[in-house]
């Protein structure tokens, strides 16, 4: 009876899966196309879809057939390859099933509706620079969130830890304390030297670049890169994003500034370094809740890696930028190799984090994860957010915001209802760096492969490492098997302390 029972269970899983799939179909829509006045039907929609999900996923039958098969399943052996790994895939649904059904159908329903009203309400107020106008959404979705760890299981004293859980097992507010804040006091005594330093010029990147032209460049590097346009496309939309709408329908987006040719370039690899991960899943998964990201902070060591340790190396700049040129020869004609590198890797603190050097960036994360914490702790209101994070970036950056689009109203991820998930990016950082050392020890002559836009020996270390295995292992579990060790600020810090005490002749 096992495999019969295993068939059925990955049946009612399956449906659930291709549910939630069918509501990114119509998030995705909702970012690139839907017109204005189809935001009201569109939240209802998918208020109905994920509605319908999470009635999949608290099955009575789901559950009797987890128990059943908790006696039922062979001896723990580590799967064949391309064997479907079904202890992994039971104590992931298990977790699932206990986490969803907690959570009322209605509770569910009402959520989905309100982000979908909630995240049109902050591109209006984004566009025109108006907190007011998002704060009520926003008071809205922290309630939600409240309610949301409180149907979990957490106590009122811990519900943000109950939120971090969600996107990181096993780390709440004490071990991100614990990792960020000597992260924190490394990294800006670290940019208080640099910021002391003479920066390069870089005036080229003030001058207008065809946002036409970019896009060309963007698609032609991502395609260089290895993603797989039959496999995936890539869109515009207010903030880059990047959603699964199946095995082999990844769709990744960007956006375009005119004044600077690198932002929205850098926005594509890494959100290509998000759909390599999702395309890199092994078969034996396809449609089952084992078909994503080990954890959040696993997922933006991705793109961070993509994004930042080879997108802004002068491996990877060596053969692009006279590819860059070609698009660009007025702006770039008289621009040297050296000094391109330089500015492309210029540390000058600014309130935007997605366009953040890669010195300064985690302090925008932190600066987040301490004014989630504290709204959940309740230290802190929606209508003093403003200025408290005007405050912050004052303190952690030396940066003034100029306008709330600049300032509290430029990430999309409140208004998703996404709390607990911007620590993800810190973490992705850290992640990132631990594997890349280890990746440079296996694979001698990386730099090399780079020079030559030969990027096969890194997606294959990282698709059989990281990528194929899904949510087969936990994060903590993920990162001692590969580097041998448990995470640590130790590789980060090395390798920017490196990089730019040579840049900035520390």
């Amino acid at each position: 009876m096992y495999y019969e029972d295993m068939e059925q269970l990955r049946k009612l899983d399956r449906e659930r899966i291709r549910l939630s799939q069918a509501a990114a179909v119509l998030h995705w829509d909702q970012e690139c196309y839907l017109p204005p006045e189809g935001v009201e039907d569109r939240a209802e929609q998918l208020a109905v879809l994920q509605g319908l999900a999470h009635e999949k996923l608290i099955d009575p039958r789901l559950g009797e057939l987890l128990d059943k098969l908790d006696e039922d399943v062979p001896p723990a052996v580590p799967p064949a390859e391309n064997e479907f790994p079904a202890r992994d895939f039971l104590r992931v649904l298990r977790r699932d099933y206990g986490r969803a059904r907690k959570l009322p159908g209605d509770f569910v329903r009402e959520c989905a509706k309100a982000e979908g009203l909630s995240q049109a309400a902050w591109i209006e107020a984004r566009k025109q620079k108006d907190y007011a106008a998002f704060a009520p959404h926003l008071e809205k979705m922290i309630d939600l969130a409240r309610k949301k760890a409180e149907y979990w299981g957490w106590e009122k004293t811990r519900l943000y830890d109950g939120l971090l859980d969600f996107h990181e097992p096993g780390l709440g507010v004490k071990e991100l304390a614990a990792l960020f804040g000597p992260l924190r006091e490394h990294l800006q005594g670290f940019l208080k030297k640099i910021t002391a330093q003479p920066q390069p010029e870089g005036a080229f990147f003030h001058q207008t670049y065809d946002s036409s032209k970019q896009d060309t460049f963007c698609r032609e590097v991502l395609a260089g890169l290895g993603f797989n346009a039959r496999r995936g496309r890539l869109d515009l939309s207010a903030h880059p994003f990047t959603t699964t709408l199946g095995f082999n329908d990844v769709r990744i987006t960007t956006r375009y500034g005119k004044n600077d040719p690198l932002s929205g370039l850098f926005s594509v690899i890494h959100e290509g370094g998000h759909a390599f991960y999702e395309l890199g899943m092994d078969p034996s998964l396809r449609s089952s809740c084992l078909a994503e990201g080990t954890s959040m902070g696993i997922h933006e060591s991705q793109s961070r890696l993509w994004e930042n340790v080879i997108g802004r190396s002068r491996s990877f700049w060596r053969p692009w930028f006279p590819c860059l040129k070609k698009y660009f020869p007025d702006q770039l004609g008289g621009t040297g190799f050296d000094e391109f590198y330089r500015a492309v890797n210029t540390v000058i603190p600014g309130p935007i984090r997605v366009e953040a050097d890669e010195v300064s960036y985690s302090l925008h994360i932190i600066l987040r994860f301490e004014m989630e914490e504290r709204l959940f702790a309740g230290s802190l209101t929606v209508n003093e957010l403003p200025a408290a994070w005007n405050t912050a970036m004052k303190d952690y950056l030396g940066v003034e915001c100029a306008d709330d689009a600049e300032g509290i109203l430029q990430d999309v991820h409140w208004s998703m209802g996404a709390f607990g998930y911007f620590p993800s990016y810190a973490l992705g950082n850290l992640y990132a760096l631990q594997f890349w050392e280890k990746l440079c020890t296996d694979i001698p002559g990386v730099e090399e492969a780079l020079e030559k836009q030969e990027y096969g020996l890194i997606h294959n270390w990282l698709r059989e490492k990281i990528h194929r295995k899904g949510r087969s292992a936990e994060p903590a579990v993920l990162i001692k098997e590969i580097t041998e060790r448990e995470l640590s600020l130790e590789s980060f810090l090395r390798y920017i302390k490196t990089k730019y005490s040579e840049l900035y002749g520390l």
